[in-house]
């Protein structure tokens, strides 16, 4: 497998996984972000995706149910200022 990539490749593959969790941590304020200003279809797309980014961060599947049942993207602002 180490033959596939360059040095190059696995240094940046290398930093992605250092970083997974800013990267994760950056994508949830972004959907909660564009959840303010959804409606409809797109409005439940961007909780299925925040919800996955959650997970990724720790929150736990207790939290994230009633953060999706709440439908407030206030609540879900205020827990990504805490893990920061």
């Amino acid at each position: 497998m180490d033959s596939k990539f360059s040095a190059y490749q696995k240094n940046v593959i290398k930093r992605f996984y250092e970083n997974r969790e800013n990267i994760a941590l950056q994508r949830a304020m972004e959907l909660v972000t564009e959840l303010y200003l959804a409606e409809g279809k797109k409005r439940l797309r961007l909780w299925d995706n925040l919800s996955k980014n959650l997970a990724l961060l720790g929150v736990q599947e207790s939290v994230i149910a009633h953060l999706l049942e709440q439908d407030k993207p206030e609540l879900v602002a205020e827990i990504l200022s805490s893990l920061q």
